[in-house]
């Protein structure tokens, strides 16, 4: 399967069709430019693009038995033949089968492992409130096209837990990237393309930007994702400041009992605020809701949203790394980023407002249509953009 190439002329738009139709027959919502795909897909005789149907046409491209057992979704459940954990029971619409888990520095991180073991490495993050399954459709494409996928829970997501009762429970970005390159280290993966948005993104921006060696290439959704938190009681315009009611939420007591209370009802409320013209499917939520009732998932995120202005202690083991980032430092390897133009978190902006922070080539895409999670909602165009970052790379490490 070849990808839709950026800036190509659209050929054809597929547009959501909002009629309740199963998990397995909603379209995508966003623009092909790539004819073919579509002309393959309609003559396979379906009136509509279906998730189905589109990774059908990518494991063609690779048609081993497990790839085409993913498309049909019939594999058999296994073990993920790199650690010796059970897996998940796989569903139709669910690409992540195995799950795997190994210690890396203060976790027991539960992740995903997808393609072939030597393919190029590619370090999927989601972001909050969500979980791996923003991934559900990218990771498998990506996979298809010879890379190796991994795709962690962050800490307080999922089943990744914390090793010791001792540890804090920080949700701060120095957190997030030592949590990644403690997961790089720990599977001997020496360099990766990183990609996510929202925490996720903030933590590959971390790595890139303090360990430029260990990344081939970084997409960041909302470009520069690195805090600045000297200068995080100065205010934004009125018209940016009410975007963020959550944080000042969480910043309260009762904000932190709303949380713990009903977790779903806060997050099911951000999901629709944040993407507002995308027309996700409760079934969607609940599978990704499921991570959200990890033990440590309300202090890890109220103490994430505390950090970021000032207001509580950092991990004292993570002193270092916050000084480091507090400097600002510029991302120096290749970039993509982008912005979504329905964006209910951060307004997007031209390339020229955080280009004083990238000091490498980059390549910055607004996306009509997008609001705040992106790889969920168009994943082509996420996939079709990790995979600039993966040829431009070279071989894998």
């Amino acid at each position: 399967m070849t990808l839709p190439t950026w800036g190509m002329a659209p050929k054809a738009q597929i547009a959501r069709n909002p009629t309740g139709l199963s998990a397995e027959q909603r379209p995508f919502n966003m623009i092909f430019s790539s004819a073919s795909s579509v002309a393959a897909l309609r003559s396979r005789g379906r009136g509509i693009v279906t998730y189905k149907s589109l990774r059908q046409i990518a494991f063609a491209a690779a048609p081993t038995r497990r790839s085409m057992a993913l498309a049909t979704g019939h594999e058999t459940p296994r073990t993920c033949g790199r650690c010796h954990f059970h897996p998940e029971r796989p569903t139709s619409v669910n690409p992540f089968h195995a799950l795997c888990r190994i210690d890396a520095g203060p976790l027991n991180i539960g992740y995903f492992d997808i393609g072939p073991g030597n393919g190029a490495p590619v370090m999927l993050m989601h972001g909050f409130p969500y979980d791996v399954h923003t991934y559900a459709e990218v990771a498998p494409l990506l996979a298809s096209q010879g890379c190796r996928v991994i795709v962690p829970y962050l800490r307080g997501f999922g089943p990744t837990r914390f090793r010791s009762p001792d540890t804090p429970r920080s949700g701060e970005q120095a957190a997030l990237g030592a949590d990644l390159l403690a997961l790089m280290d720990a599977l001997n993966i020496q360099q990766a393309v990183l990609a996510g948005y929202d925490w996720g993104g903030r933590a590959a921006c971390v790595v890139s930007a303090l360990w430029p060696q260990r990344c081939a290439g970084l997409l960041s959704f909302n470009s520069y994702n690195i805090q600045d938190i000297a200068r995080a009681m100065e205010p934004a315009p009125p018209e940016d400041e009410h975007r963020l009611w959550y944080q000042y939420f969480f910043h309260s007591e009762r904000g932190k009992r709303a949380l713990q209370q009903d977790r779903r009802a806060v997050c099911r409320l951000l999901w629709k605020l944040w993407s507002p013209t995308w027309a996700f499917a409760e079934a969607d939520f609940e599978r990704s809701a499921a991570a959200f009732d990890n033990p440590d998932f309300v202090s890890v995120v109220i103490h994430s949203y505390r950090h970021r202005f000032g207001l509580v202690p950092g991990d004292p083991a993570l002193a270092s790394i916050e000084s480091s980032l507090a400097l600002q430092p510029a991302i120096t390897v290749p970039c993509i980023t982008f912005d979504g133009l329905d964006d209910g978190v951060r307004a997007p902006a031209d390339a020229a407002q955080h280009a004083g922070r990238f000091a490498g080539t980059r390549s910055h895409r607004l996306l009509p249509g997008v609001g705040h999670n992106m790889p969920q909602e168009v994943p082509l165009v996420f996939a079709d953009a990790v995979m600039e970052l993966v040829r431009g790379a070279g071989a894998p490490s």
